[in-house]
């Protein structure tokens, strides 16, 4: 639900999104740009080498735009 939400934020913005949806335990040793999560989980995946983006409220479009523009755009 999360990348979906990404995705469409992102073909709104004009940027294509492209990603995967993992469990906790298979995140690590993927390539990515960032990391998005809900915030309990995003606290236990802290300290990664690429940003961690913590969703407080995973149906709030607009906080998941706020969260994750910054790193589209650069």
């Amino acid at each position: 639900m999360l990348l979906m939400s990404i995705k469409d934020i992102g073909k709104k913005h004009g940027i294509e999104i492209s990603g995967e949806a993992v469990d906790l335990g298979s995140y690590k040793g993927k390539r990515c740009d960032f990391i998005a999560a809900s915030s309990e989980i995003a606290k236990q995946i802290q300290g990664e080498n690429v940003p961690v983006v913590s969703i407080d409220n995973l149906l709030s479009k607009s906080e998941i735009e706020e969260k994750i523009m910054p790193l589209l755009t650069k």
